[in-house]
């Protein structure tokens, strides 16, 4: 079998499940490019205090490494990161992970039909197959606000939480109401002298029945590993209720609004604050976050709801629009990622010189966010429109690995680079918008859209359509580039 040497950046469960189809696939030529110093992806990279996964466990690994020993439904972030770590050293990919090399650039090579990639410390590698795999959530987003450099205290993000910052006694100003913060706010509550929440738009919000695995249950799955098939099934199961209530089954958006609507009465008694709380655009047009604790904690007397607009930042606090000074001695933004500015800031060059920010100049696009035209033998994980707002990613992930492993059998095979043919790419952008223009993402201005409107993140349907759709390779969807062979 010949091998062609493909490099893989970003060691996340991305990177990671890319890897494990290659290795599987008989292919050894394979590269792990990491910047960090660590695997791990998000999971590495988000440590704040409350970070735990949001979609159950069960859904939320790999298919093909069930893990029997999660504590709860929804783990913690240093459980998840432990498990991606160990299935990457079980699977064999750990020894395939460059640690602290981060890639500036990549130029296809015409004459000798590779990628060639300049990293940060100018090192020269080359490469057959180009695998991008550093996800949508890699690139914390800070907002510009007037006066920020002049604050006194420190400032962080909660995907770059400094733990040598404490939070006990401090009056905390969080600005932002996401996922992250959902989950930070009830875990400092209580041991900073106060938490002031600045909100832009109130979140929609479902319980999260978070129980935990005893000991009995934990043992059962060692033994019975099949077994953990069945919370799978039934975890997917819900998923399929909320992937159809955020693609436009009515009964499905009813059940879930009224189930979110009776969480707000039940946990919050205040009408004021009750008022404040409720969203005001359609579920679902932002990330439907789950949470039993958020609520309740917005109520506690050490806890403050603020919906006035930031004006400014002074040495001291965060002036609203109202002149209030809200005094605090730490800032966190949980303000979330540049989600829609994919590979940014790479500098990729395709065919004829043509630069991929440059193709994606009014929004992000690919093949079953794979493949774009121009740019051969080039490769996505977690590409544009391939995030999901109801279910597990890591299904997606596990749908591109398996298609990937198809394209470089067929260029090791032929000998022959693979570059979508753009009628095919286009048109599948086409049907995508269209899809996407009648969805619920387009009710509101979230990270899933750019600043043109255009949702680039977000897959239109089911992910059981996706999985289908990526089952197997078309060579028909490739063009064949005749002034180049490449014996690899």
């Amino acid at each position: 079998m010949t091998q062609p040497r493909v490099v893989i950046i970003g060691a996340g469960f991305g990177g990671i499940a890319a890897a494990d189809a290659l290795l599987k696939a008989g292919y050894r030529d394979v590269v792990v490019l990491e910047k960090a110093s660590r695997i791990g992806g998000v999971w590495r990279d988000n440590a704040y205090p409350g970070c735990a996964c949001d979609i159950p466990a069960p859904l939320y690994s790999y298919s093909f490494a069930l893990n029997p020993e999660w504590s709860r439904r929804f783990p913690p972030h240093g459980e998840i990161l432990e498990y991606l770590r160990r299935t990457a050293d079980r699977l064999g990919v750990s020894e395939k992970v460059r640690l602290g090399v981060e890639v500036t650039e990549a130029c296809w090579d015409e004459k000798d039909g590779c990628w060639r990639l300049r990293t940060n410390t100018g090192e020269e590698i080359e490469a057959d197959v180009l695998v991008p795999a550093v996800g949508q959530l890699s690139r914390p987003v800070v907002p510009s606000l007037p006066g920020a450099e002049t604050f006194a205290g420190p400032t962080l993000h909660t995907a770059q939480w400094d733990s040598s910052r404490p939070v006990e006694g401090k009056r905390v100003a969080v600005v932002g109401t996401g996922a992250s913060a959902i989950q930070l706010v009830p875990a400092i509550a209580g041991s900073a002298e106060s938490v002031t929440v600045f909100q832009r738009s109130a979140p929609w919000t479902l319980p999260k029945p978070n129980r935990r695995y005893g000991a009995g249950r934990r043992a059962a799955y060692r033994m019975m590993p099949r077994l953990m098939r069945l919370p799978r099934a039934g975890t997917w199961a819900m998923t399929v209720v909320t992937g159809k209530a955020v693609t436009g089954n009515r009964a499905a958006g009813l059940l879930l609004r009224g189930i979110s609507t009776a969480q707000r009465r039940w946990q919050v008694r205040d009408r004021a604050l009750r008022a404040r709380v409720t969203p005001a655009e359609p579920m679902g047009c932002k990330r439907v976050l789950f949470t039993s604790d958020w609520l309740p904690t917005l109520a506690r007397e050490d806890v403050r709801l603020v919906t006035e607009k930031i004006v400014e930042v002074t040495a001291d606090g965060i002036r609203t629009a109202d002149g209030e000074l809200h005094g605090c001695d730490l800032i966190v933004y949980a303000t979330g990622f540049a989600a829609t500015e994919f590979l940014a800031p790479m500098r990729i060059t395709g065919r004829g010189g043509s630069l991929l920010q440059d193709e994606w100049r009014d929004g992000a696009y690919a093949y079953l966010g794979v493949a774009v035209p121009g740019f051969p033998n080039l490769f996505l994980m977690y590409g544009p429109n391939t995030n999901t707002g109801n279910t597990s990613v890591i299904y997606f992930h596990e749908s591109q690995a398996r298609y990937l492993a198809q394209a470089v059998r067929r260029i090791a095979e032929t000998g022959r680079p693979l570059e979508v043919r753009r009628e095919r790419a286009l048109a599948y952008d086409d049907e995508m918008q269209r899809r996407l223009a009648g969805s619920v993402w387009t009710g509101c201005q979230s990270w899933y859209r750019t600043a043109t409107g255009r949702v680039v993140t977000n897959w239109p349907g089911m992910a059981s359509e996706y999985r289908r759709r990526t089952a197997r390779l078309d060579v028909a969807d490739y063009a064949p580039i005749t002034n180049e062979s490449v014996p690899y």
